[in-house]
């Protein structure tokens, strides 16, 4: 009896080990960018902008050109290279402290301007690589090595729902959060990253997907119970949809409507 392939590495994901710690969801969210890479046929001409923070060696795990920008800037980077080289596919891969911290006001003017990029967003409400301080996304009550006593809204402000921040701008055309913590989950996002990208091969202007991920090593949790958490208390602060699509054209409208 013959063998058939059913389940194989993408392309656009490289053939190497990550440095990602165990049960940290990175190496998920790269898979399913590469898997959604590789059906829009577009590796050879898509360049990925690397972050400063746990995925700072995100440009050693995709087989496409990638750029490492200092941190906070990748929206700025990818702004330069777009309009630079308009035809091919740029996303960014950013984290909560790169871009809701230091790279606040480079996520909100780049969407602000309908920047025609990619954004992924990777959202564990804690600072994974630098030994779990408060993020600007950790949750009142969370526990980090800055808020011992857990974030306090009098002491430490609230936290910033990013995609929701987003839409209240005109310029951004996708806005997206999903999770990658069941496998229905994992299809979602892997058609929020399809939809994100093809709002920019089509020209259509900023698309940012943000994604709830676990953080074992910062929440000091195995990866079980890190699910558990971030399903009780991540998912219920920050809901998962897609906030904004383009509109449909009259044709996709009909189309809708006659399935």
């Amino acid at each position: 009896m013959s063998m058939r392939e059913v389940f194989h590495r993408p392309e656009a994901l490289a053939d190497v080990a990550t440095h990602y710690c165990p049960g940290c969801d990175h190496g998920i969210v790269h898979r399913l960018v590469a898997e959604a890479i590789d059906e829009l046929g577009v590796r050879d001409s898509t360049i990925g902008v690397a972050p400063v923070g746990c995925a700072v060696f995100a440009y050693n795990y995709w087989s496409v050109d990638m750029v490492q920008a200092a941190h906070g800037r990748a929206p700025a980077v990818a702004t330069g290279i777009k309009r630079v080289r308009p035809n091919d596919t740029v996303f960014t891969y950013q984290g909560d402290g790169d871009l809701a911290a230091i790279g606040t006001a480079e996520i909100v003017h780049a969407a602000a301007r309908r920047e025609n990029i990619t954004v992924i967003f990777i959202n564990n409400s804690v600072y994974g690589m630098t030994s779990g301080q408060m993020a600007p996304t950790t949750l009142l009550g969370q526990v980090t090595t800055t808020t011992p006593g857990g974030r306090d809204p009098q002491r430490h402000g609230f936290p910033i729902r990013v995609t929701e921040l987003l839409n209240a701008l005109e310029g951004p055309v996708y806005l997206a959060r999903t999770a990658v913590n069941t496998p229905k989950n994992l299809n979602v996002t892997k058609k929020a990253i399809r939809a994100a990208f093809e709002c920019q091969i089509k020209g259509q202007g900023f698309s940012l997907v943000e994604v709830l991920s676990t953080c074992p090593s910062a929440w000091g949790l195995n990866p079980v119970e890190c699910v558990g958490w971030l399903e009780n208390n991540l998912i219920p602060h920050y809901p998962l949809g897609v906030v904004r699509e383009p509109a449909a054209t009259p044709k996709e409208e009909v189309a809708v409507g006659a399935r």
